[in-house]
C-alpha cells in the first residue's frame, strides 16, 4: 500500500480548505453583515440604521382596547328581570279562604317560576304576563292589581333569582373557572374576575377578552387596573377570556438558542427579547450585525429610511450596533412586535476560526497517516 508523503498530504489538505473557504461553502448560520447591507437593492428590502431616534419612530404599543359600544354600555339594571332568570311571588291574602291559600292558610309561596325565552312568566288566577327588562316591584305592582278583584285587599312580594338568562362564563387563566350570575356587585368587568377568583398568571402578560354578540373586545390586565374606563359593564351571555400573551419573535443565527420566543412582558425591548432568546454566542456573534426584520406601514418606513416615494407596506430590516453606547440605548429603546425575526449574524472571524478547526484536525489526520506509513 502507498501514501502520499505527509507534507503533501498536509498541504492538499489545506490548499481544499482554503478553496472550500473561498468558495464561501464552509458551513455557517446565514449571510453576513455586509452581504446584508450590500444586497441588491431591487430585493426589495430596505436597510435602517437604528439610532435611539429611529427606535422611537418605529416603537409602537399593541392596540388593545374596547370598541364604542364596549365603553357606552350602562351598567345592567341589578334587579332587572331576564330571560332565563326565576322569580319567587309570594301572596298574603287577607281571608280564611283565600283564592290560593289553602283552608287556614293566608299566604302562598309560588316558588321559582322560570322566566320563558320570551320572557313571561305564569301566575295563577293571573294569566302570562311579561316580565322581562321589569323590576320585582313593577311585577309585583302588576299581580297586586290583578288579584284585587278576586280576593280582598292581597299583599304581593316577588324576588328576582338570577338564572341562566343572566350569567356570564368566565374561563382560562382564572382560579375558579365557571359561569357566574350578574348580581350587585359584579356588574362590571374587574368584579366578575375577582368573583372567579382572580388571574392566575401576572397582569403584565395577561389579556383580558370579552366575546358578545360576535363581537371581541381586548384589553390588558393591567389596563383594567389602570384605566376605570376599561372596567365595561357586562351582559348577559358575556363570554370573559383571561389569557396569556400569544405573541412571540423568532431568533436566528448566532444566537445561544435559535427558536421562536414568546413574550414575557408587554413592551419587549430588543435587549431583553436577546437575553429572553439567550444572548448572542459569544464565539461567533458580530455585535456590530444585529437585525431585526419586520414589515412596516408606509407611514413608518418613510419616518425612518427618509423616503418620500414608498407606498404600502414595506420590509425593513433594522441594523442594530451594541459595540456603542448609543447603539445600546437603541437597543433599549426599540420595541419588539408580534412576529418580528431578530437576526444575529456571525463575525469575519467566526468561519476562519471553522477553516483552522478543519486544518488542525487535517494536521492531525497526516500524523495519523505517517504513523500508518510506519506499520507497513
Amino acid at each position: 500500500m502507498q501514501f502520499l508523503p505527509t507534507a503533501t498530504l498536509g498541504r492538499c489538505l489545506l490548499a481544499a480548505l482554503v478553496v472550500m473557504a473561498g468558495a464561501c461553502t464552509m458551513p455557517r448560520s446565514g449571510p453576513t453583515a455586509g452581504e446584508i447591507l450590500e444586497s441588491d437593492p431591487g430585493s426589495g428590502v430596505l436597510i435602517a440604521q437604528v439610532s435611539p431616534a429611529v427606535a422611537r419612530m418605529a416603537s409602537s404599543d399593541d392596540p388593545l382596547g374596547f370598541s364604542g359600544d364596549f365603553l357606552r354600555a350602562g351598567v345592567v339594571a341589578p334587579d332587572a328581570i331576564r330571560a332565563g332568570d326565576r322569580v319567587t311571588v309570594t301572596v298574603w291574602e287577607n281571608v280564611d279562604t283565600g283564592l290560593l291559600a289553602g283552608v287556614g292558610q293566608k299566604v302562598t309561596a309560588l316558588d321559582e317560576i322560570q322566566v320563558d325565552s320570551e320572557g313571561r312568566i305564569f301566575v295563577p288566577y293571573v294569566g302570562v304576563i311579561p316580565a322581562a327588562g321589569r323590576s320585582p316591584d313593577e311585577l309585583r305592582r302588576e299581580i297586586t292589581a290583578a288579584l284585587e278583584s278576586r280576593t280582598p285587599e292581597p299583599q304581593v312580594e316577588v324576588r328576582r333569582a338570577s338564572g341562566v338568562g343572566s350569567t356570564v362564563s368566565v374561563m382560562g387563566a382564572v382560579t375558579n373557572q365557571g359561569v357566574y350570575p350578574i348580581e350587585e356587585p359584579t356588574r362590571r368587568l374587574s368584579s366578575m374576575i375577582a368573583q372567579a377568583g382572580g388571574a392566575t398568571i401576572v397582569a403584565d402578560v395577561a389579556q383580558v377578552r370579552v366575546e358578545r354578540g360576535g363581537r371581541t373586545g381586548s384589553v390588558w390586565l393591567q389596563d383594567l387596573y389602570d384605566h376605570p374606563r376599561n372596567d365595561i359593564a357586562l351582559r348577559a351571555g358575556d363570554r370573559i377570556i383571561v389569557e396569556q400573551d400569544r405573541r412571540s419573535f423568532t431568533a436566528l443565527g448566532a444566537a445561544n438558542a435559535q427558536r421562536r420566543v414568546n413574550f414575557t412582558k408587554r413592551d419587549l425591548s430588543v435587549i431583553e427579547a436577546l437575553a429572553d432568546a439567550g444572548g448572542l454566542d459569544g464565539r461567533a456573534a458580530d455585535p456590530t450585525g444585529v437585525f431585526l426584520f419586520r414589515v412596516e406601514s408606509p407611514e413608518v418606513a418613510r419616518a425612518v429610511t427618509g423616503r418620500a416615494d414608498l407606498v404600502g407596506p414595506q420590509r425593513v430590516a433594522y441594523v442594530l450596533d451594541l459595540t456603542t453606547p448609543d447603539g445600546l440605548f437603541a437597543a433599549r429603546e426599540f420595541v419588539v412586535r408580534d412576529e418580528d425575526t431578530i437576526y444575529i449574524t456571525e463575525a469575519p472571524l467566526a468561519s476562519w476560526s471553522r477553516v483552522l478547526s478543519l486544518a488542525g484536525q487535517a494536521v492531525n489526520f497526516g500524523s495519523s497517516v505517517t504513523v500508518l506509513e510506519g506499520r507497513f
